[in-house]
């Protein structure tokens, strides 16, 4: 690349801020040529050691070229990292940011837009709440629902729980119940960032076995006779386990959390956006009944990491307990009490807007094509569940209720599994990973990306004969 890069002065201190069109130039025909691939190459691991002496001296007191920079970033760095977003990326969760998503997100970054508050960011948290308010809708939440763009779901999970917890505890005060010790039930299959936010929160779990990994009334009912509830506050059911995709039964947990006075969350943060595949919707029956839902934009919703939209049905008792107070703060904080700051929502006070790369490409995709790219992972899973069925080496575990595909091939351990999953990458065919069921190493398939052909699925599962 031609270096046209001009070094500033070292006695303007303001040299690193002053416009630099070269610069502009270099990085914008990269970002170009990655936005311009038919396919993302899933690329894979790099050698460190190569990667070190690459990296060893490049950031000193004086300047670098960003040629020589940008150079060292393609040629050693960048294909040493997995890319989530290309359609043979089956591992994990993948992620598939639409191309206005991406586009958008440089104009956040360019344009330096955060969002904690209206006083500082009205625009951006005005285009973060109708997107909010359009997921809220096709949860069926009432028009009092609202909340705010975090970073993921481990973070949704955990400022939710404090919510839950909180507000149990001031209405156990009033009644003149014990604060302590506080408990929630849990399905076995409840994502693990469950659990480390009870861990932060100091609250037990209760957790319900399930039958086959869909938490449902039966299991309730067997999981909670004999338990003292006398400490439970909050129930959490899962709409797409991470590992298997399964829906737990909503409604029934929605029953429970009625029943007994509990708060009742989701965690959707993977699987929330399949009730936008209308052969899906009605296993979502009891979602609208939520006290608070997390869904992840840089999954389902195709939007760039990092965002996950956290929603309460009644924002006040979130803004209640989150709100930051101090004497610089509170110029941003205000009497409406229809207004909710961003920062007030969650754990976190200072935020980008990471919402509104989900806004823009909304609203210039629309929410059809949104249905189309879901409904499309989905007929992908009934596909490579459907080959899995046919093939006499292999055995679905379960059929999938959203785009995650368990299977087993018979004879197979975990060192076949890795070796299998070494070799596609090598070959560049797929990114897959093994996971565990019932304490068996089994194989995984997840499929997200809309672009994921049923020729790349052939592929993949012709090497396990």
């Amino acid at each position: 690349m031609p270096n046209a890069h001009t070094v500033k002065s070292h006695s303007d201190p303001a040299r690193m801020h002053t416009p630099d069109q070269a610069l502009v130039d270099l990085v914008l025909a990269y970002v170009t040529e990655r936005l311009a691939l038919e396919e993302t190459p899933i690329d894979g691991f790099g050698d460190r050691v190569e990667m070190q002496e690459a990296l060893e001296g490049l950031i000193s007191n004086e300047p670098k070229d960003p040629a020589e920079v940008l150079g060292i970033y393609e040629k050693y760095l960048s294909e040493t990292v997995l890319s989530a977003d290309s359609p043979r990326f089956f591992g994990f969760i993948p992620a598939a940011p639409t191309k206005a998503s991406l586009l958008f997100d440089m104009v956040v970054s360019a344009a330096s837009l955060q969002g904690c508050s209206w006083l500082e960011a009205a625009g951006a948290v005005m285009a973060e709440n109708q997107a909010l308010r359009t997921m809220a809708d096709i949860a069926g939440m009432p028009q009092s629902a609202g909340g705010t763009f975090v970073s993921g779901g481990s973070a949704g999970n955990l400022s939710a729980l404090v919510v839950a917890r909180d507000t149990a505890r001031a209405q156990r005060k009033a009644h003149g119940q014990p604060l302590y010790p506080l408990q929630v039930v849990v399905s076995d299959q409840a994502h693990s960032s469950i659990q480390n936010a009870l861990n932060i929160v100091d609250m037990g779990a209760i957790v319900v076995p399930t039958a086959d990994g869909r938490m449902t009334r039966n299991d309730l009912e067997l999981g909670l006779v004999g338990q003292d509830l006398s400490n439970v506050v909050a129930i959490i059911a899962t709409a797409g386990t991470t590992n298997a995709g399964i829906i737990d039964q909503l409604d029934a947990a929605a029953d429970v959390a009625e029943k007994n006075g509990w708060w009742f969350h989701v965690d959707g943060a993977y699987g929330g956006a399949g009730m936008l595949d209308p052969e899906k919707r009605a296993m979502y029956q009891g979602i609208e009944r939520v006290d608070s839902l997390v869904m992840d934009p840089h999954k389902w919703w195709f939007a760039p990491f990092d965002s996950a939209a956290l929603l309460y049905r009644d924002p006040h008792l979130a803004k209640g307990v989150h709100t930051q107070d101090a004497s610089y703060l509170d110029v941003i904080h205000t009497s409406d009490l229809t207004e909710f700051n961003p920062s007030d929502l969650a754990y976190h006070l200072t935020r980008r807007a990471r919402g509104m790369a989900l806004w823009f490409s909304l609203a210039v995709n629309g929410l059809d094509a949104y249905r189309d790219a879901v409904v499309a992972g989905n007929q992908m899973a009934r596909y490579a569940a459907e080959q899995i069925k046919s093939n006499p080496n292999l055995e679905l575990i379960h059929e999938p209720d959203l785009s995650v595909v368990l299977f087993r091939r018979q004879g197979w351990t975990a060192k076949n599994y890795d070796k299998w999953s070494t070799d596609l990458l090598d070959q560049q065919v797929a990114f897959v990973t093994s996971t565990s069921w019932r304490g068996e190493t089994v194989g995984r398939l997840v499929f997200l990306h809309p672009g994921t052909t049923s020729t790349m699925v052939d592929e993949v599962l012709a090497e396990l004969n």
